[in-house]
């Protein structure tokens, strides 16, 4: 039993960490996708939606200070009982989700590594059984430190999880697992390789033959001889590859521009998934961006999901000598995790990304 233990306080600790600092790179993702959770049409708790991003920084702190505690052997009693609520609590999320299929990622290790709903509930259904095994066995979780050093460590890994995830908060993730890191050219991420894998399904048919009524399943050539087709049912056994960039456009009210800018030898875009809740401190600082830019030669646009009259109000208010675009909210907030942000293009590729409080850093 005691050996079993020390597995599994590694396991679980470490995996706590690593989950719980890889959403910590990218809280305000964390919080869409909270928001998610707490829509309508999945746990019916809107009223939370506003708190989201807080929620998200209570829980992700949470997540790395008990891996902590677990490995250190800090608190074992309190560490333990909070490892069992919160994973009792995750799976039986990550079950609604799967069972209700009302969420297609839960969101456990952020954009690093994406899981099914069914992949996430047996990923927690396992660590619950360890946790479980780790509460029957907390007797044998000794403290690797002594009590002052224990009482210090616990104290930094808090610390030092509350400065990062400020720290990200007002410029961006420091690790971009995103399909809009720098480096990426837009264009390849929305198309296929030539071996991307098609689907695969198989398609059962019914029919009549002389009167009786018989099945086949193939792959979508049916039945050679019949009377009647009865129906068929499709069965998806491989799903299809798609794009890592599904969804991005530059729209304006009458036409998709979308290759016509990415084809641009150099291009600055303001990014604001939303003007009506864009700080006010961010837009007040893009008018100089804007000139500097255009000094250099540098074409600059604006993307939104706002309305013609928004767009309209912000132009005038801070005197921004852009012209703002179309585009998917969702696709804005997952580009630049600020609101406004400002990317930079050649040819598509992205050279540049800065929240709003480094726009300084932009070199044109």
């Amino acid at each position: 039993m005691k050996a079993l233990v020390h597995i599994c306080r590694v396991l679980v600790g470490g995996l706590f960490i690593f989950s719980g600092f890889i959403k910590l790179n990218d809280p305000l993702g964390f919080s869409y996708k909270l928001q998610e959770y707490f829509s309508y049409d999945v746990l019916d708790i809107p009223s939370l939606i506003p708190y989201a991003l807080g929620i998200s920084i209570f829980v992700v702190v949470f997540e790395v200070v008990l891996g902590v505690f677990l490995l250190i052997g800090y608190k074992p009693k309190f560490t333990v009982w909070s490892l069992l609520a919160m994973i009792v609590f995750f799976t039986f999320l990550t079950f609604y989700a799967a069972y209700f299929e009302k969420v297609k990622d839960c969101g456990c290790f952020g954009d690093f590594l994406k899981l099914s709903p069914w992949q996430s509930f047996w990923k927690d259904v396992i660590l619950l059984v360890m946790i479980v095994i780790l509460f029957i066995g907390q007797r044998h979780i000794k403290p690797l430190l002594t009590k002052f050093g224990l009482s210090v460590t616990a104290l930094l890994s808090f610390i030092f999880s509350l400065w990062f995830g400020y720290y990200v908060l007002m410029h961006l993730p420091a690790f971009d697992f995103r399909a809009y890191k720098i480096g990426d050219n837009l264009q390849e991420n929305m198309s296929l390789p030539p071996d991307a894998q098609r689907a695969v399904s198989d398609y059962i048919w019914t029919y009549k033959l002389n009167g009786e009524e018989k099945t086949l399943t193939d792959r979508g050539r049916g039945p050679k001889t019949y009377d009647e087709i009865v129906g068929v049912e499709t069965v998806v056994i491989k799903e299809a590859d798609v794009p890592k960039i599904q969804d991005f456009s530059i729209e304006s009210e009458d036409e998709d521009l979308t290759q016509q800018f990415l084809a641009e030898d150099k291009l600055v875009i303001i990014v604001a998934y939303s003007l009506e809740k864009a700080e006010i401190e961010g837009m007040g600082g893009l008018k100089a961006m804007v000139k500097k830019a255009q000094d250099k030669g540098y074409p600059v646009i604006g993307l939104t999901a706002s309305g013609e009259s928004k767009k309209k109000e912000i132009q005038d208010t801070y005197h921004l000598d852009v012209d703002f675009y179309l585009c998917d909210e969702k696709v804005l907030k997952t580009i630049v995790r600020a609101n406004p942000g400002v990317i930079v293009l050649e040819k598509g590729t992205v050279t540049q990304k800065v929240h709003w409080n480094d726009l300084e850093d932009l070199k044109f």
